[in-house]
């Protein structure tokens, strides 16, 4: 690292603690946001890369923050990426695309993304049934696809939980995404006084999301595990099984739209760009540990929503777990495909 870069990163530390010192940017998260910092910058290092991109982009990035506590930014149930004045789509992908081993990532599943891009050039939709794996797992998509198939990449609508749109830290990021609003099953009742109206925002979601698949040309982007993917206690790592009650309401609300919506699995491997931590925490404030690593998706063959293994159980609630094993099993062979 050369002296004028030393320097730039020296002055940057200096003025976020004396923010944090002045009140405008509370300690732990000052800490954490140059925690994070500190590990991008080693994972630049250590790859050979240059820093000089990281240093503005983390200089608009801490502004992001601070000004998060000073005016936070509240998300609609149906939040449209901010463009302007400040582009927070670009934003995003110019921060993450360094820390990907862009020659080394890929994209598979060339057939099925034609496939999608065609559904949606007619207009019917197309639903991403996926494992989740980081919290920036929007904008790897989108540069993963940004070359190939560009009008994709910007499109997709994401669904999701509200740890991203309620951490300061990810907040900058959720604003450059196109994104529906949900609490996940697994934080819906924490805290339990907020239960009640945290299920009258999901269902206001689901109405916004319905008139969305009614319009038609929509990607939606959904992971049935409620969150992301974590390793075992020995250290082996796989998608989280798929919440039936999930996946049969988004295809529940796919029939009554009318508008032809067609369903994919999408497997990730994106784990150790920014891996979550080892336990789901209901608190906010998660440490961020950043590397520079290839990451890969794979788009597998459309599914089939009404004939499965199992389709002919007994019991409707047989049939949903079924049908929810079924596509799991699916992006779980394509993830497993990916890492060997």
């Amino acid at each position: 690292m050369d002296n004028d870069s030393k320097r730039e990163i020296e002055q940057l530390i200096a003025e976020q603690l004396k923010l944090q010192k002045e009140g405008h940017f509370p300690e732990k998260y000052c800490q954490i946001a140059l925690g994070f910092f500190r590990c991008y910058r080693e994972a630049l290092e250590r790859s050979g890369a240059s820093l000089s991109s990281a240093i503005p982009i983390f200089r608009l990035f801490f502004q992001l923050i601070v000004e998060q506590f000073r005016s936070p930014y509240n998300f609609e149930p149906y939040h449209r990426k901010i463009r302007h004045p400040i582009d927070y789509y670009k934003f995003s992908l110019d921060f993450i695309r360094p820390l990907i081993d862009l020659p080394h990532s890929r994209v598979y599943g060339s057939d099925s993304l034609a496939q999608i891009e065609t559904q949606l050039a007619r207009g019917e939709n197309a639903i991403f049934l996926a494992n989740h794996q980081t919290e920036t797992d929007p904008q790897l998509i989108a540069i993963l696809l940004e070359k190939n198939h560009p009008k994709l990449a910007e499109q997709i609508i994401y669904v999701a939980g509200e740890r991203v749109v309620t951490d300061p830290l990810a907040i900058p990021f959720s604003m450059g995404c196109d994104l529906l609003c949900i609490y996940s099953k697994r934080y819906i009742d924490h805290p339990p006084e907020l239960k009640a109206k945290k299920q009258l925002h999901n269902k206001n979601t689901m109405e916004l999301m319905s008139r969305l698949l009614q319009e038609g040309g929509k990607a939606i982007y959904v992971a049935p595990s409620g969150g992301r993917d974590r390793k075992d206690e020995h250290g082996h790592l796989e998608p989280a099984p798929f919440d039936p009650s999930s996946i049969e309401m988004f295809h529940l609300m796919a029939k009554k739209a009318k508008t032809p919506t067609h369903f994919y699995p999408l497997a990730l491997d994106t784990y150790e760009l920014l891996p979550p931590p080892e336990t789901i925490q209901n608190e906010l404030g998660e440490s961020r540990i950043a590397r520079r690593t290839p990451v890969y998706l794979s788009f597998g063959p459309e599914c089939n929503m009404e004939t499965f293994p199992g389709h002919d159980a007994p019991s409707k609630d047989e049939r949903r777990k079924a049908k929810a094993h079924a596509i799991w099993s699916t992006v779980a062979a394509l993830y497993r495909k990916i890492r060997h």
